[in-house]
């Protein structure tokens, strides 16, 4: 085989690269140490060409595409293959120094020798529960810098010719607040990488370099001229959205995020002109994390089934404007840059839902990525636990179904950490783990509801942080359709001493039995409720899905009355 003409024999090669990568992926997951990459799978992995292509990436998290992406471009830029080693590995995070998106997510990048020659390079990132800084989980929304973040790391040879560099592992994890933890996760991916180089070196035996260095030609060749022909498909013109983040992450007024995207034969520009300017708080959008999202949101929207490769990025140019949320100056703090990618998301499914068919229209998720993390010390007093969870909300209803519940959208897609694993590993107790019930907006499809998870501190000392968003602004409905409930934050909720806290909240020191509730917001609804299915309408009251004063308020008295009389 020396070209990929035949589709069957280039579907059978795309499979084998993502093979590569999806066995990479499980051996990071299976071997890791840490809840957050070995239950909650907050990694991903990759495989490039020499030159920065990215040639597959398993279908883990597409945010980390840009940590992907931004790593192995400062790694080249830092080395250039012909002076790597074989063994060698390289660690990096810094948005800054390294391309990276945020600094929890570290990244090992290793070459692939074939005949003497680096060829291909293996990449992985894994989400690490503490990096160092002044709040547990290095995570805060009202960090002011990346000073406050953690521990910064350029590229750095982590791995020189098959020796691990035990003096460097030390300083990054004694920098954390589990050092063990850091240590084995750091070594599992390096370990990975490895196991996705022996791979790959099976596969060129196989086919010999010449004929895998044309297939991957073709395959990026392929998937540049099927995005270039889904956009050539569009009309012509451009179209306008803005989404809203609550607050700039020390309050004040929603900031701004506005989408423009145009269509001409078969490019594609995005502009982020209007967008608000750089946040106070951790909210800002480095390089790596901007395109990652709008490369996202391409692919969702126009072809989900296309190859995630670098053919893709050939069809598009984004601009944003320098000193604004999407395109910050150095040291702009980027620790929550999740959530603001998730309306950077909204934004962009919001201007594209003009330029597409109505059968592709959808009402807006909940958009939002909240973190909740909580730290003190372990159950058997041998150190400090971080434990961090992402948490999912109600997806905006469809054209043709109500949206999906208590799910991960958009850029993130980790799974939930489940209850007996944290009580197992944690001084904390799961009190409560449930829908929220009037979350979802009405219409004549409904959003998806979203998730309540209260937690009960076991022990005096446990220190709890948050960052979250859709507190103020729920998910707009479309056509017609009702907007989706807001997020809450309670401690010590149903008590004497209940209080409602900011999105925000950072550091603050529970006492044994006392409690924090988050409820995420819901999604937005499609179509008027009026024609609702009176079925449908039944079984969300029935369900506990919506309260009957509710479903009376927005679908009307009549209309709730005849639906549970059938």
């Amino acid at each position: 085989m020396t070209r990929l003409s035949d589709p069957i024999a280039m579907e059978v090669f795309s499979n084998r690269l993502l093979s590569i990568t999806e066995d990479m992926g499980n051996t990071l997951i299976r071997s890791s140490f840490s809840t957050n990459i070995k239950e909650r799978k907050d990694c991903s992995v990759a495989l490039f060409d020499a030159s920065g292509r990215l040639i597959a990436q398993a279908s883990h998290i597409p945010l980390h595409l840009g940590s992907l992406l931004g790593s192995v471009q400062a790694v080249l830029a830092h080395t250039p293959v012909e002076r790597m080693q074989d063994g060698d590995a390289f660690i990096c995070n810094d948005p800054y120094l390294a391309n990276g998106t945020h600094m929890p997510d570290i990244s090992i990048v290793t070459p692939v020798f074939i005949d003497g020659v680096a060829r291909l390079l293996t990449a992985n990132v894994g989400h690490h529960s503490d990096v160092g800084g002044p709040v547990p989980g290095s995570i805060s929304g009202r960090a002011r810098s990346v000073f406050e973040e953690g521990l910064r790391l350029p590229v750095i040879r982590i791995v020189r010719a098959g020796e691990l560099d035990t003096d460097l592992l030390m300083l990054i994890a004694h920098n954390t607040r589990d050092p063990d933890e850091r240590i084995l996760d750091l070594k599992v991916q390096i370990a990975a990488n490895d196991r996705g180089a022996r791979l790959a070196k099976g596969l060129v035996a196989r086919m010999g370099w010449p004929a895998v260095s044309g297939a991957i030609e073709d395959l990026l060749a392929y998937t540049a001229r099927r995005l270039r022909n889904r956009v050539a498909a569009m009309a012509d013109g451009e179209s306008t959205f803005t989404a809203y983040l609550d607050d700039d992450g020390w309050g004040g007024d929603p900031v701004p995020i506005q989408a423009t995207v145009r269509v001409a034969g078969e490019t594609l520009s995005i502009d982020f002109t209007g967008t608000g300017p750089e946040t106070r708080g951790a909210l800002n959008v480095p390089d790596s994390a901007l395109k990652a999202s709008v490369y996202y949101a391409v692919k969702a929207l126009l072809d989900p089934e296309l190859l995630p490769n670098s053919g893709m990025f050939d069809a598009i140019s984004m601009s944003a404007p320098l000193g604004t949320l999407t395109n910050p100056r150095f040291p702009a703090a980027v620790g929550a840059r999740s959530i603001t990618c998730n309306k950077i998301a909204r934004a962009l499914f919001g201007a594209f839902a003009s330029l597409l068919p109505d059968d592709r229209a959808q009402a807006a998720s909940h958009d939002v990525v909240p973190a909740i993390i909580f730290s003190g010390p372990r159950r058997d007093g041998s150190g400090q636990f971080v434990y961090l969870e992402t948490m999912g909300g109600g997806m905006g209803a469809r054209r043709d179904a109500d949206g999906m519940e208590a799910v991960h959208v958009h850029l993130t897609n980790t799974s939930n950490l489940p209850a007996e694993a944290l009580e197992n590993e944690y001084a904390l107790l799961v009190d409560e783990y449930a829908l929220v019930e009037n979350s979802g907006g009405a219409g004549t499809h409904r959003g998806g509801l979203g998730i309540a998870r209260q937690i009960r501190a076991m022990r005096d000392g446990i220190v709890f942080s948050v960052r979250s968003d859709g507190h103020v602004l729920g998910a707009p409905g479309f056509a017609g359709g009702m907007q989706g409930g807001t997020a809450r934050l309670i401690r010590n909720h149903g008590t004497d001493a209940e209080e409602e806290l900011s999105s925000k909240t950072a550091s603050i020191v529970l006492t044994a039995g006392e409690t924090t509730r988050l409820e995420t917001p819901g999604g937005g609804g499609l179509g008027t409720p009026e024609d609702r299915d009176p079925a449908g309408l039944a079984a969300d009251v029935r369900g506990g899905k919506i309260s009957r004063e509710r479903a009376e308020r927005d679908y009307g008295i009549q209309a709730v009355a005849r639906a549970l009389a059938g």
